[in-house]
């Protein structure tokens, strides 16, 4: 059947069928495979803070956002202001996290790395995703109502 004949920067194998003899080249290139390298853990606190205020983040603007669809307005602004200050700073959050991962695929060609956890991954993937709805749900609201709610309380929005 086969019968290996030699090795030199390849393998040569002959096979044989009854009184013919065919032989068939067949090279092989193997390289060292490279060394998978530990993530490193320098910047897995930061990659945890990040991931966390990131997804956190993300929900809030989630939840403005669906309010906005609903009510045709952000958020209310709460008690001394606090809701809408945690709105207006979850906003710039989601906008930080969509531009480092932007300078990030545009620098490297890959996105943000996943983090411990999977944390800074899913904080990527849901800022852009609740970015997406928040341009949808504007555009949808300046067509059926004819504004966009503005950053602070005016006479459409908690006036």
């Amino acid at each position: 059947m086969a019968n290996v004949l030699g090795v030199q920067k390849g393998v040569q194998i002959s096979v044989r069928r009854g009184r013919t003899d065919r032989r068939a080249q067949l090279r092989v290139c193997a390289r060292k495979p490279k060394a998978v390298e530990p993530e490193s853990t320098e910047n897995d606190g930061k990659y945890i803070a990040a991931g966390a205020g990131g997804t956190l983040a993300a929900g809030v603007c989630a939840w403005s956002t669906f309010t906005l669809k609903t009510t045709g307005c952000g958020l209310p602004p709460g008690p001394g202001g606090a809701l809408g200050a945690l709105e207006g700073v979850s906003f710039l959050a989601l906008l930080g996290v969509v531009g480092w991962s932007a300078y990030t695929k545009v620098k490297t060609g890959k996105g943000l790395p996943a983090g411990p956890y999977g944390l800074l991954g899913a904080a990527e993937g849901l800022s852009y995703l609740v970015l997406l709805a928040y341009i949808v749900v504007l555009g949808i609201n300046y067509v059926q109502l004819g504004y966009i709610p503005g950053a602070v309380p005016d006479d459409n929005c908690f006036g």
